[in-house]
């Protein structure tokens, strides 16, 4: 199985997520079950049917984070030495050469990415195009209205 590169911090949350689960949701559900039971027939019990269908979703969940989790190669940023290069786990700021507006992102796995916190896959359009690149570097990005070019002003080991 192929490992995929996950932040200490996407480790962290999807951890928490899944002692969320098993500790409040999953309990939750099996005694919503339980008690739709109570009530009688099952073929017609809205309830017990709602409950089902929500176990279903929450052991699916579990058994998804704990195929990432096995899976997932964490690596610790802080850890690498500092050498400029753009590489998965980094802060990079650019600035759009087009307009001069400037961007933050952090280089995550996958299933950290979140455009609106400032943190994109390491599989976009734009981390494969900064990867390995080192500060004062232009990065072209190839996208569906024309080439866009980014200057790498710094990239930190956050």
């Amino acid at each position: 199985m192929n490992k995929v590169p996950m932040t200490i911090a996407g480790e962290k949350r999807l951890r928490e997520e899944l002692e969320q689960l098993k500790s409040e949701a999953r309990p939750r559900v099996i005694a919503a079950i339980a008690e739709a039971r109570e009530h009688g027939d099952l073929k017609e019990n809205a309830e017990y049917h709602a409950a089902r269908e929500q176990q279903g979703f929450i052991e699916g969940r579990i058994q998804e984070i704990e195929g990432k989790l096995s899976g997932a190669q964490v690596i610790d940023v802080t850890r690498l030495p500092k050498t400029g290069k753009v590489i998965f786990g980094v802060t990079v700021e650019l600035l759009h050469l087009e307009d001069d507006k400037p961007f933050t992102y952090r280089i995550v796995g996958e299933d950290e990415a979140d455009i609106k916190e400032g943190r994109i896959s390491v599989t976009s359009p734009i981390a494969r195009a900064l990867i390995g690149r080192e500060e004062g570097d232009v990065a072209v990005v190839k996208t569906p209205g024309g080439d866009v070019e980014y200057e790498i002003e710094s990239v930190e080991h956050l």
